[in-house]
């Protein structure tokens, strides 16, 4: 009986110690769980597709968790809640690991944008994909005037031929819209010869309510089998497409033989000289209703409008004289 009871009191003894030691690890890995972690401020963290261990390893190596060991415990005994996923994620400042594990489960991916400016040639959007820290790839130079301009959201890693491809559907969508409610009897054949009219509106001004009226004088002037002769489209045959810049024009600017060349050549360009925004395209697709043949600079950053070369050569006189004054 001594013996059963000595044995008993032993058991009891090693149930006691193993609950002992039970708790123990329990309470321990609590407080490592939802202990404050390292990083000393909030920052956006690119983690790398990988294993549970590649994971943890880049954590450390950001700052993030200091025990990857204690990580990949943590990971694998709340697997239930998903998968880690990789991506560019906000820790914030003493992230612990359950933060961290679930934002590496649930969290939205950080959102970069793309801001393509209205009036840029293609070689430009090139740029400002190069310049865009965020993506990957090569950047393919995309044909002048096929890209939508607009803010785009993207994520860490993703490529310039991809991002080029999405501005590229979004201004063929735009562009199909706008034809299809176009107004009636308009001189353009095509939504690529709308496409090239509303590119040089997009560079011949700045100011959302002219747009229609000057669309409506190039209109006009393709009716009328008149040149269009518009500076900007000399500017970018003379920097070879490189460039929107209006630098002062010279008469052997003007007189080059060009395609872009509209003091020129009848008619339209061969293509855009940008990459028009949408409200250019719809300027082009619903001119205003006049029958003004010419406009020139007001010395305000608008235009002066009129229906005769005798208005507009006496707008003419009116604008040098504000440009000659000391």
């Amino acid at each position: 009986m001594r013996r059963i009871f000595r044995g008993l009191l032993i058991a009891l003894l090693v149930l006691v110690l193993l609950v002992t030691a039970l708790v123990g690890v329990a309470v321990y890995g609590m407080k490592t769980y939802s202990a404050p972690g390292p990083l000393p401020t909030t920052r956006a963290i690119y983690v790398p597709h990988g294993t549970p261990a590649a994971l943890a390893q880049s954590l450390v190596e950001a700052g993030v968790i200091d025990s990857p060991l204690a990580f990949r415990i943590a990971a694998f005994l709340s697997g239930s809640g998903g998968p880690l996923r990789s991506g560019e994620y906000v820790f914030p400042e003493h992230a612990n690991l359950l933060a961290t594990l679930t934002i590496l489960r649930s969290a939205k991916p950080v959102q970069h944008k793309l801001t393509i400016p209205e009036g840029l040639t293609a070689a430009q959007i090139a740029q400002l994909l190069d310049r865009a820290a965020a993506m990957e790839g090569d950047t393919p130079v995309p044909a002048e005037g096929e890209m939508l301009p607009e803010t785009y959201s993207y994520t860490y890693g993703t490529q310039r031929g991809a991002m080029v491809e999405r501005a590229r559907a979004a201004m063929d969508k735009a562009l199909s819209q706008v034809w299809a409610a176009r107004a009636a009897n308009l001189p353009l054949a095509t939504p690529q010869e709308l496409l090239t009219l509303a590119s040089i509106v997009e560079r011949e001004t700045s100011r959302p309510e002219e747009r229609a009226h000057v669309a409506a004088v190039f209109l006009n002037r393709l009716r009328h089998g008149m040149k269009l002769q518009s500076d900007p489209t000399v500017a970018y045959a003379a920097s070879g497409g490189m460039t929107t810049n209006d630098r002062g024009l010279t008469r052997a600017d003007l007189e080059a033989p060009n395609p872009y060349n509209t003091y020129v050549i009848p008619g339209l360009p061969p293509g855009p000289i940008v990459s028009p925004g949408l409200a250019a395209l719809q300027a082009v697709a619903k001119p205003l209703a006049t029958d003004d043949l010419y406009f020139v600079a007001d010395g305000e950053g608008g235009h002066v409008f009129a229906r005769t070369l005798d208005e507009h050569n006496h707008n003419v006189v009116h604008w040098r004289a504000l440009n000659t004054k000391p």
